[in-house]
């Protein structure tokens, strides 16, 4: 069954239960669908798309903030048979022409919020139609069509069209190593697989609501929900600044039983309950009871932490890839407290192993390359042959992650075999912040790393060499740091410069190793 059909499912079956919720407390707002308001909407998409030309195979720009309307756009795109492009909220003008050029969509649909990037990329020349979403009159005026105009003139009736298990579903640009982000295509199998492996995982359990604080555009949330999906459950969007405070809130006042937290909100919460400024007294958390934690190593001090202020509830880790369609190819599992630190074992239909430089098995308890094989993964890298044969042989996705495997096969991760950076869950390319700090005027070379982080897992550094008459002072230290706050994202921002020569070796590349030793032993 492709996922869509899955929602059309819970229309019928379930046709007054509560689908989604969407929270903007800033605003005041609450709003919630049920499952036949959802599939109905989902109807209504899906045919204005086909009125308006969208094909099956067709690529669609999905560019959206989080919302019941993201998901319910994303359904409707993929039921028309096309592949749904769903983007980073973070992504600038220039990532945003690079994934247009690579995908070459016919439809795009897009928040407000980005016009000003869109613009600011050249438009959309190459696309036949762009709906807009939250807009108003001067922003439609630009050739964009209002979507919620568009789609109040489209029938409800169920849009037909064979769509095959093996059909890709939707094109995931993610983060490499290079700074040009990764085109992958995930099939409707990947997808089917997804909504099934957390229930096998006891994760998701009938009558669970799951709380969504997560971005939706990664294989993370949108994941973790699809078990909800299958189920037929409620999920809560919280549409919102994302605090401890605002955590417990969707909690209590939505009666959230299970929710994904980063790493940097789980430090936020533990700091705030320990110092007295959020206390779990003032919440009826009572039916609470599963957090997950994944997207970059947790510290096991923290997850200590956590189970001695929440001794009740269930955690799970787990470790994913997008070209593995997200979480729980490797999953800890609720009933392994004691290996807290591990990433666990294979998950439900995946199967995985430690390998050499030559793809050859490690023995127990030694260093190895993490390769999976399974039902989650990738078809492959879009229009990129080359590199996905380097990255799928006879089956196994090669994941460049090191990991140890103990004596009663679990996982720990060591560390990544590439230079990308993991930021508050956040992957962060290496040479592109190189390519952008390089730009300073007193910059001569430049170097970016990560460092060891308790709060965010890792952060940026940039070991920079400045200009000869240019002095290594805290002036100029002041004057770096203002220029990345101009011209970086947060996440992408370097936190500590080094002053120092940039290691690099005979052939003039940047010896990434040497100074991950040299600055963090």
């Amino acid at each position: 069954m492709d996922i869509s059909e899955m929602v059309a499912r819970n229309g019928r079956m379930y046709p007054s239960r509560v689908a989604l919720v969407e929270r903007v407390p800033s605003k005041k707002l609450r709003v919630q669908v049920t499952w036949k308001e959802f599939d109905e909407r989902v109807n209504r998409i899906a045919n204005a798309l086909r009125d308006r030309g969208v094909e099956k195979g067709d690529m669609v720009v999905h560019w959206m903030m989080n919302s019941k309307t993201w998901l319910e756009a994303y359904f409707g795109i993929i039921r028309t048979g096309a592949i749904v492009v769903p983007l980073n909220f973070r992504f600038s003008d220039k990532d945003f022409k690079y994934c247009v050029d690579v995908a070459k969509p016919k439809t795009a649909i897009v928040d407000a919020e980005f016009v000003g990037r869109v613009r600011a990329s050249g438009g959309l020349p190459s696309i036949e139609n762009t709906y807009l979403v939250n807009g108003g009159p001067v922003t439609v005026a630009d050739g964009m069509e209002d979507f919620e105009a568009v789609i109040a003139r489209s029938p409800s009736d169920p849009c037909r069209v064979s769509i095959e298990p093996r059909d890709p579903c939707g094109l995931y640009f993610t983060s490499g190593t290079t700074g040009l982000a990764k085109p992958i295509l995930l099939t409707h199998y990947n997808m089917e697989h997804a909504a099934i492996i957390e229930v096998v995982h006891k994760l998701r359990e009938p009558g669970d609501t799951l709380a969504i604080v997560k971005p939706l555009y990664h294989t993370g949330d949108f994941i973790h929900w699809l078990s909800s999906l299958i189920l037929g459950e409620r999920a809560v969007i919280q549409s919102d600044k994302i605090t401890p405070r605002a955590i417990f809130e969707v909690m209590e006042k939505e009666e959230c039983t299970v929710v994904m937290l980063l790493v940097p909100w789980l430090q936020d919460i533990l700091t705030e309950l320990e110092r007295g400024t959020l206390k779990k007294e003032d919440y009826d958390l009572s039916r609470w009871r599963l957090v997950m934690f994944g997207a970059q190593s947790v510290p096991p001090n923290l997850v200590t932490k956590w189970r001695w202020h929440f001794p009740d509830m269930l955690f799970e880790e787990n470790y994913g890839l997008t070209e593995g369609t997200g979480p729980q190819s490797l999953h800890l599992g609720i009933e392994n407290p004691h290996k807290v630190g591990s990433i666990g074992k294979p998950g439900f239909n995946w199967e995985a192993r430690l390998v050499d430089d030559f793809g050859k098995d490690v023995p127990q308890g030694e260093i190895g390359e993490i390769i999976l094989r399974g039902n989650g993964v990738m078809r492959g890298y879009y229009k990129n042959p080359e590199k996905t044969a380097e990255t799928i042989k006879d089956g196994w996705l090669y994941t460049g992650d090191l990991a140890k495997v103990d004596e009663d096969g679990f996982y720990w991760i060591v560390d990544r075999k590439k230079d990308l950076i993991i930021c508050g869950g956040e992957n962060v390319y290496p040479s592109e912040v190189e390519e952008i700090v390089q730009t300073h005027p007193k910059v001569q070379d430049v170097g970016v790393i990560g460092l060891p982080d308790d709060r965010l897992g890792e952060i940026v550094a940039a070991v920079i060499k400045v200009k000869p008459q240019v002095l290594e002072s805290g002036e100029t230290e002041k004057e770096l740091f203002q220029f990345f706050e101009q011209s970086l994202p947060r996440y992408k921002r370097p936190r500590r410069i080094f002053f120092d020569e940039v290691l690099r070796n005979p052939t003039g590349k940047i010896e990434k190793v040497k100074m991950r030793s040299k600055y963090i032993g």
